[in-house]
């Protein structure tokens, strides 16, 4: 595929490199790959090293495929295999898979590792997942609301439980996208106020008072993936916050319902919203392929 002229940072940590025209080029790049389907031999005899700390289902395979499609390979290695910052420090890691590989993909427990891969790897780094920022997740979330909706300045999303990474990648994007984001979380859950103001989200404890006319309705677990000790007091401190089909009835009636999985039926959502008529969750998870292929032919390429 020719013609890309997209120049964007080495590495893909977050969105703080990326101005409206990067993400915008980004966004149309995804949306060409989706509506061609494309396959092609771009990065023919390229190789991604996934790195994951924790597990995956859309993340890896969306990364894997993309891969393929583009004519390259990726090879996965798990924590067990590797022991990132145990049996090895993560700046030799780095320096042992810039001589393998030309690009790493990280899904990692803490955002200080892949600024530590980008730091020391020559390759590009992208972010897979960490406690700070989800980009990937975030990238196809605004593919999803332009296919809805046929683009996305003015749109309201309501983001309803856990001030966490989705949400501050979803608040990074949001001013390059002309977003306005309406957040409700329990006290104590807040998202980081810096990113609230640089998105002049509107916020809330009260998950009616942001749903009420949104455009959509986004959610995610109660309990992400090393926070298992704390489940018990998630549970009751989240109670009033479950996305159900009386909290999507304050939508607009062209609302919509997103969650980037997986759910967690009775806590976060109920399978009436998930597999309800408003909901997009699917295609949210489809269009992580798409999305990936775009960042992966950008930056590998």
């Amino acid at each position: 595929m020719g013609g890309e002229a997209l120049t964007l940072p080495k590495d893909l940590l977050d969105f703080s490199g990326y101005g409206p025209k990067e993400l915008q080029a980004l966004l149309d790049l995804a949306e060409r790959l989706k509506r061609e389907r494309y396959r092609g031999e771009d990065l023919k005899g390229k190789v991604l090293a996934l790195l994951f700390e924790k597990p995956s289902l859309r993340t890896r395979t969306t990364l894997e495929v993309a891969m393929v499609h583009l004519g390259g390979h990726a090879v996965y290695l798990d924590q067990k295999q590797v022991g990132i910052g145990e049996r090895e420090p993560v700046r030799d890691i780095a320096k042992n898979l810039e001589r393998f590989v030309e690009g790493i993909a990280a899904r990692v427990f803490r955002h200080e590792t892949v600024e530590a891969l980008a730091r020391h790897a020559k390759v590009p780094v992208v972010n897979a997942l960490s406690d700070r920022a989800h980009p990937l997740q975030a990238l196809a979330d605004l593919l999803t609301l332009k296919e809805v909706f046929g683009g996305l300045a003015g749109l309201e999303v309501a983001w309803v439980g856990d001030g966490n990474n989705v949400l501050n990648s979803l608040l990074e994007v949001a001013p390059l996208a002309g977003l306005k984001v309406r957040v409700a979380t329990p006290k104590g859950y807040e998202p980081d106020p810096g990113l609230l103001k640089r998105a002049n989200a509107f916020f809330t404890h009260d998950p009616k008072e942001a749903a009420l006319g949104a455009h959509a309705l986004y959610t995610d677990v109660w309990t992400s993936m090393g926070q298992e000790a704390e489940r018990e007091k998630r549970l009751r401190d989240f109670q009033g916050f479950q996305v159900n089909g009386e909290l999507l009835k304050l939508l607009r009636p062209e609302g919509v319902f997103l969650h980037c999985l997986p759910a967690h039926y009775g806590e976060e959502t109920t399978e009436e919203a998930v597999h309800g008529p408003r909901s997009r969750v699917f295609d949210q998870a489809e269009n992580r392929l798409h999305t990936a292929k775009a960042v992966l032919l950008t930056l590998l390429k």
